[in-house]
Order: structure tokens, then C-alpha cells, then sequence
């Protein structure tokens, strides 16, 4: 049974017009929202429950939902570029996420991942944090915080290609940084036999760089993807894809560590 809403809990408030206007709120007693639509009450939220409906001082109609890990990614505080939802997505199932888990990621950035991290591998699992920034890490830290995931996050302030990663046995351990193929060997050095690899770039060059890094490296199972993302308008009378679409983001190379001794041939 879903349990009811509490204050401090997030909500994404939907409207049913043409624009799909959205709000994504955490509710505090005797708290307001305002918006072009007019002001809703947060007092009316938590009375309306999760399905339930309210209006705003315009008469608007808003309708509670249940907010996602990726909607509250999608609104997060950021001072870098986050990780999009549709990348995340692949991120996730690729490098199997799971209840858990251990998970390392270089590049803390805002958090976006390392909310998305967090959230999957669950109570018991552990994500471990890198960046050379630590302004930027006390913004990721905020943002795991406000979530209510911080308990299963480490973070660590240090320049990785002086000092390598501490961790060992790893499930999974994600790279999003400026150059990647630098990092690679101790990546592959903090990775059980078997875990899974992945690396985030923006530009062909650099997935030239990564894939050589990984083969040298002695990685198997390489893919690289990219995702694009096209939503259709919803009236069923006018179905058709929207005029607009997020199309390249990144490029997402993946890679799996073989034990010692064990290594593909150069190329394949």
C-alpha cells in the first residue's frame, strides 16, 4: 500500500493544457506555489493526496503525481552539465545497477548520476564519488541530500590521474570526465573480474582515444551507442511525433574487466 503525503515529501503538480505545464514541488505546511496559472497551496496538496486533484487562486486544475528519481534530475541544482534522463536509462540497465551494488563514478558533477546511482543500488548498496572539485561535490552532496540518499554515498576529493581510485572489487564504475583514456587503467584496476565499465564523451576524437585506452587496457565486450529521444503529442485525434526532439548528448562506450592473465585479441 502506497503510504500517504507527508510534509518534505516531493510531488509533481501536472496540468492538463496544451503546454503540460509541470511543477515539481517539496511540500512545507502553509507553503505556496506560484506560477502563471495562479497560486496552489501546499496545505491543498498533502489534503489531495497522490491521484488527487487541485485548484489554483485562477481555478486551474492540477493533478498530484507521484514524481520520479528522473524528474527530480531533471530539476536539480546544477552548476555543471547533468547526465540526460535518456542517457541515464542506459547507464542504469547497461552497467546493471542493481539493489546492492557497488558503484563508482568519476565526476561527480551536480549529482544528477549520483542521485540516479544511489536511488538503484538501494539500502544496502554503496556509491563511491570522485571529482577534483570540491565545490562542485558539496552541490552534488546537496543535491543526494534533498533526495534522501546521501547515506549511501562516499564522496572523495582527489585528481585521479595522480592517485587512482581506492576502492576494489567493484560492481560497476562510470567515467564522466575530460579525458577518460587517462584514467582507464586504474578504472580497470578498481573493477572486480567481470564488472562493467563505462565512459561518457561528447565528440568522436575522444571515442577513438577511449576504445584504444580499453584495448590496451585489456577490456572485452566493447559498445558504444548513442540515444536519441522523440516524444509524440498525446491527442489521439492529431498523433503525431513533436516539432522538436533531444538528439546527440554523448557518446556511451561500454566495457567488461576479464581476470589476469586473460586478454581479446588486438582488435575484433
Amino acid at each position: 500500500m502506497a503510504k500517504p503525503i507527508e510534509e518534505g515529501d516531493y510531488v509533481r503538480l501536472w496540468a492538463s493544457n496544451k503546454k503540460g505545464d509541470s511543477f515539481l514541488i517539496r511540500l512545507a505546511k502553509g507553503g505556496s506555489l506560484g506560477s502563471r496559472m495562479g497560486a496552489v497551496r501546499h496545505d491543498d496538496v498533502l489534503a489531495a493526496g497522490f491521484g488527487g486533484e487541485v485548484l489554483s487562486t485562477k481555478g486551474e486544475r492540477f493533478f498530484v503525481v507521484r514524481p520520479t528519481v528522473s524528474d527530480f534530475c531533471r530539476k536539480i541544482h546544477r552548476v555543471t552539465q547533468v547526465v540526460y534522463p535518456k542517457d541515464a536509462g542506459v547507464l542504469i540497465t547497461s552497467l546493471d545497477i542493481r539493489p546492492g551494488a557497488s558503484v563508482l563514478e568519476c565526476g561527480s558533477g551536480s549529482g544528477g548520476m549520483t542521485v540516479f546511482f544511489a536511488h538503484f543500488v538501494g539500502a544496502e548498496g554503496r556509491v563511491y564519488s570522485y571529482d577534483v572539485r570540491e565545490d562542485h561535490q558539496k552541490v552534488a552532496m546537496d543535491n543526494c541530500r534533498r533526495w534522501g540518499v546521501d547515506d549511501r554515498v562516499l564522496f572523495r576529493v582527489a585528481d585521479v590521474e595522480e592517485t587512482g581510485f581506492q576502492e576494489r572489487d567493484l560492481d560497476a564504475l562510470f567515467l564522466d570526465v575530460r579525458c577518460p583514456w587517462k584514467i582507464v587503467d586504474s578504472a580497470v584496476s578498481a573493477l572486480a573480474s567481470g564488472g562493467r565499465l563505462a565512459v561518457l564523451v561528447p565528440t568522436v576524437n575522444q571515442v577513438e582515444m577511449v576504445l584504444e585506452s580499453l584495448r590496451e587496457a585489456g577490456c572485452a565486450d566493447l559498445v558504444v551507442t548513442e540515444t536519441s529521444q522523440r516524444n509524440w503529442k498525446t491527442n489521439p485525434k492529431r498523433l503525431r511525433p513533436e516539432d522538436s526532439m533531444v538528439a546527440h548528448t554523448g557518446f556511451m562506450v561500454f566495457a567488461s574487466t576479464l581476470k589476469a592473465g586473460v586478454a581479446p585479441d588486438e582488435y575484433w
